[in-house]
């Protein structure tokens, strides 16, 4: 919470109702969310963000592409180099409030280490990206914006398809700031040591078999 929120809040003469009002809101939200993660199925996407079910249509061609060409050139350069584990999509992340499944995650090999092989449930990744869509977008650049940051996730890529383009945010101080923005050329992760891939590979299928070559070699 910003400091000028919470001294607003504290400096408030009915904070005791207010407190009740948060506990018992919270209280209701989190018997929600222990349905919802019981009920959740492999064969639906769906996040519980803010006390509600936030259920994802069917993604779009180039989605799909973006992000299984990512996932792609992550996991071979990860596996290659033993620096941790890639998942995509259906890797469900629970954060303090809020259980997301983004589009890709790394994990650093001190914490994958210690995943089981039933675990279904995932702490804060090291790395996430997450393809834009429209009906995404608003929560991509917002809420989860602010809560990867708030819970330390180092790395954050927003991958757009239609300008084929990355947004590379760096955690610096809690907040993220723009590293850059690359619509061509190369980009190199902070998080994954050594990875540098073109941005081509990402939306084009030829440059995705070009740069897993090379990684491979």
């Amino acid at each position: 919470m910003k400091p000028d929120v919470l001294q607003s809040l504290l400096a408030r003469p009915d904070l005791p109702r207010v407190a009740r009002t948060i506990n018992e809101t919270l209280q209701s939200e989190q018997l929600r969310r222990t349905r919802f993660r019981r009920e959740l199925t492999p064969s639906v996407k769906a996040e519980f963000i803010g006390g509600e079910i936030v259920m994802h249509s069917p993604a779009k061609a180039k989605h799909l592409r973006a992000t299984q060409n990512l996932v792609g050139l992550l996991r071979a350069f990860v596996q290659r180099h033993g620096l941790g584990e890639v998942f995509s999509e259906k890797a469900l992340i629970c954060l303090t409030r809020n259980d997301y499944e983004p589009d890709v995650v790394f994990f650093e090999k001190a914490k994958a280490d210690g995943f089981s092989a039933d675990q279904m449930e995932f702490p804060t990744p090291d790395f996430i990206a997450e393809v834009l869509s429209e009906s995404t977008e608003q929560r991509d650049r917002g809420v989860k914006f602010d809560d990867y940051a708030d819970h330390g996730v180092a790395e954050y890529w927003i991958i757009d398809c239609d300008e084929a383009s990355v947004e590379q945010y760096c955690l610096q101080q809690g907040v993220y700031k723009l590293a850059q923005k690359l619509k061509q050329g190369e980009i190199d992760s902070i998080v994954i040591a050594g990875l540098r891939i073109p941005i081509a590979a990402i939306f084009d299928d030829q440059q995705f078999h070009m740069a897993l070559t090379k990684l491979l070699k």
